[in-house]
């Protein structure tokens, strides 16, 4: 027998693979009983739509629908998504699954009694337990929600976040232990307090996560498993295979590129692994990828999946809440990192396939024409996308009145023209990856077949970034096409092709009731994650772990930013290895994105805040990737027939870009385009000067980590590949050493510095004095933004900032309270010995400017290539 049957006997069947996505994402649980299992997808189905009455942006027929608040319609959230964590998902591996015990039965309508009594009470509860007067039963109600949220979190998500929720509550009880450091002792909360917090107020919970969780995620859910029911996952696999797989290690490159498409439709590393490895990781032993490889290459692409805009994972919408900022910002401070990731990957299986000398699936086509035709492709749609902002934009200043309506019939004018395309043409199947002879479509083939799978998307990307609606009507917009769109799709095609109408139409909306349900059974895992995830959130703004940490974390460190951002690398990771992505990144960022902001500054080093979360968020997402747990490897694995741990170390040694990315953009805020204005020429040219340095410095780094350039590369030559990289990822780390980039003025200077500033123009100045913590002395680095409201003169006293001179020297009283320096100061004593003072104020040194330093890195890259160039046997693309 070949190696490739023994592999293909050694991987799971279908069934398996399903199960094994079940299992993780929509619960395990198969009920025999048709009427119990009709009850299941009756609930779910249910969820989805009140999920969508609660969405709907006030349309014609909302006046008839009631109106509820987010007290009312997070409660219900939760509601729906325990009762379906007890009937989904068994409470252990050799529990039934055919049938629910009594016990679950039990435990699914105490856990809708406990969240629907925040819903039906909401009024009495702000009356009561939300004004600090909780009645004895309220305790009980929140006490019994409280185990049995942890219980559902345990059963859909595994053990990982109940227990460190459980390791949360049990802090914020006790306060002091030998377990818990001096600097976090507090004198405990007494257990009605704890309860009054996490159950019955709106802080935890009932708090911001299952907020987001409620508004937004839910919809975007929902929006991909429509579109992935309706058949947008089968076509954009066609479609990646059709313009890559002709390519050198094609299969490899169309499971990169299918799996950054199917991202917009599965927020799951797993599913995603399932849904397309099954057909490409076939395809990729094929030609010549060990199975290991084969999995890992799967896997690096799919977890990338979340981080690839316009529809990122759930963390997304938490970062939105988290850090203050639009949704439209975080998918422009996400872009250029998630887009050079997956150009790098490419890049990566390309170099393996020409280490191995692999062959193309048919005729061998050029990576580089690739490239230029994709490069062409984002200019027609960038132009054409262009071209309909300024047709609207005229239309609705010529014709006011009639202009969406007009828009509208355009769109349905489109789709029913897209179907007739497609009717003509074959429905796309694709071929078993097993057979002896495998034939790829052409893009002519593919493309037409699924052009109205586009629609939604650009809806969706429009209300997003044009019009600047919130995520929430924005997706509801999407979801309300893709209804319409999996209704019709199968009665137009009929038509046109002169088929049964009837079970064409009851086919439709068939697949709408699957794909409600779906939508619903995919959020029960994200559902009950962030609702457990409250729970710490609550805890670190109740104890002192919040704010203390940054010296916990400091004295670990030993105070270097570095050291420090590896730490808490390593602490998501791990902590990841038992979460979702979602959970990992609510208790991760909760604790010490604050803190990276914090030391930061205390080395002169001012890190937004957004580039602190998204480094939280990419070290997240590789928990999925890394062993020894690597859920996405272990799916893999079971694809590919190969071992779980070596696909799991090839995946991360394959995203070793991913890990690498988020120290880069900590000191390098532009890769996430911060304080870049796209709204402007010359922003838009420094962010394609941006986009294009990084990709190359990607690339070059891919092919240092790989040992592969032209040729295989030699140890220093790898070493040289990488200084390369880092120098233009980051030049200004040489310029600091060869001209420090600040002038230092007396800090008495610092009022009239304000005052004589221009909108718009930064000042910086370093503040030191005891710490709040432990007495030490201890300094941060400020910047204070001059803003157009700001009055000519007295803009420190406008800021909140009380500054005593004395002499040559500059003391500071405590800020007034609830100005922004009130919190950035916390950290320090103003009541102490010793006084709070500015040391400096710091204004922009001349200096040559950083890109003089690509100058020696390109000498340098030049001499690898020369060197390269004389033992290269196969061309480069």
């Amino acid at each position: 027998m070949s190696e490739q049957a023994n592999d293909k006997t050694e991987g799971l069947s279908d069934e398996d693979l399903q199960d094994l996505v079940a299992s993780s994402d929509t619960g395990g649980r198969v009920p025999t009983n048709r009427s119990v299992a009709l009850l299941i997808s009756g609930i779910a189905l249910a969820w989805s739509l009140f999920q969508l009455w609660i969405a709907q942006p006030q349309l014609w027929f909302g006046q008839y629908l009631p109106v509820m608040n987010s007290s009312q319609t997070r409660p219900m959230h939760l509601a729906f998504a325990v009762v379906l964590a007890y009937l989904a998902y068994p409470a252990f591996k050799n529990s039934p699954r055919d049938r629910i015990p009594l016990a679950d039965w039990a435990l699914a309508l105490i856990g809708f009694l406990c969240a629907f009594y925040v819903f039906a009470f909401s009024r009495e509860l702000a009356l009561t337990a939300r004004s600090g007067l909780p009645t004895q039963f309220q305790v009980i109600v929140g006490a019994v929600g409280i185990v049995v949220l942890l219980e559902a979190s345990r059963r859909a998500l595994g053990p990982a976040l109940t227990i460190v929720g459980s390791l949360f509550l049990l802090y914020a009880y006790m306060g002091q232990g030998w377990l818990i450091p001096d600097i976090i002792e507090h004198n405990g909360l007494s257990f009605t307090a704890i309860v009054n917090a996490q159950w019955l107020d709106t802080t935890g919970v009932f708090g911001i996560p299952l907020g987001v969780s409620t508004a937004f995620v839910f919809l975007f859910v929902l929006f991909g498993a429509i579109l992935d029911k309706a058949g947008a996952g089968n076509y954009f696999i066609q479609l990646a295979f059709a313009g890559l797989g002709h390519l050198r290690g094609g299969p490899a490159k169309a499971a990169v590129v299918g799996s950054a498409m199917t991202g917009l439709i599965s927020g799951s590393s797993i599913a995603n692994v399932v849904t397309t490895g099954t057909f490409t990781i076939p395809l990729m032993k094929r030609v010549g990828f060990s199975s290991e490889k084969a999995g890992a290459v799967e896997v690096a692409s799919s977890v990338n999946g979340q981080i690839m805009p316009p529809v990122m994972g759930a963390a997304a919408f938490l970062m939105v809440e988290f850090v203050g900022i639009s949704y439209v910002e975080v998918i422009k401070h996400a872009f250029i990192p998630a887009v050079i990731s997956y150009i790098a990957l490419v890049y990566i299986v390309h170099l393996e396939a020409l280490k191995k000398d692999m062959p193309a699936l048919g005729e061998a086509k050029s990576l580089a024409q690739m490239f230029l035709k994709i490069f062409i492709g984002f200019v027609v749609a960038g132009v054409g996308f262009t071209a309909l902002i300024y047709g609207i934009q005229g239309l609705r200043a010529a014709a006011p009145g009639i202009a969406d309506w007009v828009v509208l019939a355009a769109i349905g004018a489109v789709y029913v023209l897209a179907l007739r395309v497609a009717a003509g043409r074959e429905d796309l199947a694709l071929d078993d990856p097993n057979a002896k002879e495998f034939h790829l479509p052409t893009v002519a083939q593919v493309f037409p077949t699924g052009i109205h799978f586009l629609l939604p998307i650009l809806v969706l990307i429009w209300f997003l970034m044009v019009e600047m609606q919130s995520p929430a009507k924005s997706a509801f917009y999407a979801v309300a096409v893709m209804l319409l769109i999996i209704v019709t799709q199968r009665p137009l095609k009929a038509m046109f092709r002169s088929e049964n109408l009837g079970s064409a139409t009851r086919a439709g909306f068939d697949d709408l009731i699957e794909g409600l349900i779906a939508g619903a059974r995919n959020m029960i895992g994200i559902g009950v994650a962030t609702a457990a995830a409250g729970i710490i959130v609550a805890t670190v703004t109740k104890t002192p772990i919040g704010t203390e940490l940054a010296g916990l974390v400091e004295v670990l460190s030993g105070g270097n930013l570095f050291i420090m951002l590896l730490l808490i690398g390593v602490f998501s990771l791990i902590l990841g290895m038992g979460l979702p992505t979602t959970a990992n990144y609510i208790v991760v960022s909760s604790l010490m994105a604050s803190v990276v902001v914090t030391l930061g500054a205390q080395e002169g080093l001012i890190v937004p805040l957004i580039a602190a979360h998204l480094f939280v968020f990419y070290f997240g997402i590789m928990a999925d990737v890394t062993p020894p747990v690597g859920l996405a490897s272990f799916a893999a694995a079971a694809v590919s027939g190969g071992d779980p741990i070596r696909t799991g170390f090839t995946a991360f040694f394959y995203s070793m870009r991913t890990v690498a990315l988020p120290f880069l953009f900590i000191f390098n805020p532009a890769l996430i385009l911060y304080g870049i204005d796209l709204g402007t020429w010359a922003g838009i040219l420094q962010a394609a000067f941006v986009f294009v340095t990084a990709t190359f410095a990607m690339l070059l780094f891919a092919a240092a980590t790989q040992g592969y350039f032209l040729a295989p590369s030699r140890m220093w030559e790898s070493a040289a590949l990488l200084l390369v990289a880092l120098t233009l990822f980051v030049p200004g780390f040489w310029l600091n050493r060869v001209q420090p980039p600040f002038n230092e003025s007396p800090p008495t200077e610092l009022a009239a510095s304000m005052d004589a500033a221009a909108p718009g123009d930064r000042i910086r100045f370093v503040v030191s004095g005891p710490s709040f913590t432990d007495g030490g002395v201890t300094q941060t680095t400020l910047v204070h933004t001059v803003a157009e409201e700001d009055p000519a003169t007295g803009r420190a006293d406008a800021a909140g900032l009380f500054l005593l001179p004395e002499g040559e020297k500059l003391y500071m009283d405590e800020p007034m309270f609830g100005t922004p320096y009130q919190e950035k100061l916390s950290s320090f004593d103003f009541y102490a010995e010793d006084r709070v003072e500015v040391v400096s104020v710091l204004s922009p040194a001349e200096r040559m400017p950083k890109q003089v330093f690509y100058i020696p890195a390109l000498l340098l890259l030049g001499l690898v290539i020369l060197l390269q160039r004389r033992r290269q046997t196969k061309p480069a693309f």
